[in-house]
């Protein structure tokens, strides 16, 4: 322990057999048998297989958490191992677009997310084919957003809203139904089918494509690629009671799949969407080919996720932190006006289940154990040793720009009574925040604090040593026993941090 100007600074060692950060998950495994298994469902249908892509496909943040060495762009860098079969046609809702829906993650709205996912395709050598807009029905919206694409050289088809859709067959399976929508031109044997959020409408894409490709004597399939939940993994596997949490405000259930253990006596865990829709499903292939060449909705998957954990114990540690990160941001946004009130229970109920509490999670005790020391806002970080560092809020620095430093003088065997940044630095940049931008809080964020360290790197050794710090960062855990600013939000997030905050507004 040591002392500073009156503040506690913690450090502690960790006492579990878990010593240094360890990885849960086959990456390079992945990367093969996946792509190996996708070529054996495109040979199994023939001439071209619709394969609808359910997360997200470039930046799946969600996987790379509850899977520690998964990379949040494998599914990306999969695809592009069979670049040479595939193209893309992007999904996106009319509704989404008249609503301005934004993706969470990002802050970004759907829409500039389809533009911004196209070039993230062909920065790799993906060919992006036609985007589709769903669920049209003459909204405004949609057909400036189609003039917008349009005007940009790309394709773009509607696909309309169906009366009675998923379950008037009679009308889904005609020239009124499937038939009525545009047909998308394709000219490879795989094509991805991806949007940029849930509810975009993919699996109706696809079926409609093999309405159209049936009509034109085309044989075509269809495969689902859902990362979550494993299949093959327990219903009540962490990994798959995280899915549930990440998808509360949905309302998903992960379920056993009824029809996969009637049909070959084994057990094997889906969610409730795909298992109430396929008996629909079952319809419709029966009226395009005559029969279903799935006896379950597992079946229709080409997940080799389950196959890829190299360390179970790990990933299983992982995804209980996540339900509770889940747990955290629901909260939050709760605290600060969201309507979601039935996803902050689902989730309270599934820690229940799961038989989990926030002291799961190290630095959450240690931040309110802080707190409560110094009756101030804190904030803990747990290094990838396992040690913990603890910072309080001064009138200098807020409780995640002190964080930084102490965590970094930690990790560079800086002493902490060491002044990183001069107190007559601070000051000048306080009254301009104060004085001149008419902030309200003269406290330092995280950002403040790396450029301060920045300039002041090219003439004091210090400073320098605690900037090349900033690399291990990447995967550590930080609880904040008060939101954060989306300031300081973005950067724990660029530098790779888990954070987690207690619905306390400053």
């Amino acid at each position: 322990m040591a002392f500073s100007e009156g503040k506690f600074y913690l450090c502690l060692p960790y006492t579990s057999q878990l010593l240094f950060m360890k990885y849960g998950f086959d990456n390079d495994k992945y990367l093969s048998i996946q792509s190996e298994n996708i070529k054996q469902r495109i040979a199994r249908f023939g001439d071209k297989l619709y394969l609808e892509f359910g997360g997200k496909l470039f930046d799946d943040y969600h996987a790379s958490r509850v899977l520690p060495g998964f990379h949040p762009d494998s599914k990306l860098r999969m695809l592009m191992q069979l670049a040479d079969y595939a193209e893309v046609i992007q999904v996106i809702s009319a509704r989404d677009i008249e609503k301005n829906k934004v993706r969470g993650d990002l802050g970004i709205t759907y829409d500039e997310d389809v533009l911004r996912l196209r070039t993230e395709f062909d920065k790799v050598g993906l060919y992006s084919g036609a985007v589709v807009i769903t669920h049209y029905n003459g909204q405004a919206s949609a057909e400036a957003y189609r003039a917008r694409l349009e005007r940009q050289g790309i394709k773009v088809c509607y696909h309309y809203t169906i009366d009675g859709y998923p379950n008037n067959v009679a009308l889904i399976d005609s020239d009124e139904g499937f038939g009525r929508n545009d047909y998308v031109e394709t000219s490879r044997p795989l094509v991805v089918v991806t949007a940029p959020g849930p509810g975009s409408g993919k699996m109706a894409v696809c079926l409609s494509q093999l309405y159209h490709e049936h009509k034109r004597g085309v044989k075509a399939g269809y495969a689902k690629f859902e990362t979550f939940p494993v299949w093959n993994l327990p219903l009540k596997h962490p990994v798959n009671i995280a899915y549930e949490a990440a998808t509360a405000d949905l309302n998903d259930v992960n379920m056993i799949d009824p029809f996969h253990l009637e049909a070959y006596g084994d057990i094997a865990v889906n969610y409730n969407r795909d298992i109430e829709i396929f008996p629909v499903l079952n319809s419709l292939f029966e009226g395009i080919y005559g029969e279903n060449p799935y006896k379950s909705p597992t079946d229709m998957g080409v997940n080799m996720l389950g196959f890829c954990m190299s360390a179970e114990d790990v990933c299983c540690d992982a995804a209980r932190d996540e339900i509770i990160r889940r747990h955290y941001d629901a909260l939050n946004r709760y605290a600060l006006g969201a309507d979601n009130e039935q996803e902050v229970n689902k989730i309270a109920l599934i820690m229940k289940q799961a038989k989990l509490t926030t002291e799961y999670r190290r630095t959450t005790v240690a931040a309110r154990d802080r707190k409560e020391m110094w009756d101030c806002p804190a904030a803990a970080i747990e290094l990838e040793d396992g040690t913990i560092i603890t910072a309080g809020s001064s009138e200098l620095l807020g409780p995640s720009a002190a964080l930084i430093l102490n965590a970094t003088k930690h990790l560079a065997g800086i002493p902490h009574e060491v002044k990183l940044i001069p107190q007559s630095m601070i000051e000048p940049i306080q009254r301009t925040k104060v004085s001149f931008l008419h902030g309200r809080n003269p406290r330092l964020h995280t950002d403040e604090v790396l450029v301060a360290l920045s300039l002041l790197s090219t003439t004091d050794e210090n400073c320098r040593r605690a900037l090349e710090q900033l690399p291990k960062f990447d995967g550590c855990q930080v609880h904040s026993t008060v939101m954060l600013s989306e300031v300081d939000r973005k950067i724990f997030k660029k530098l790779g941090i888990g954070l987690t905050c207690d619905p306390v507004k400053k």
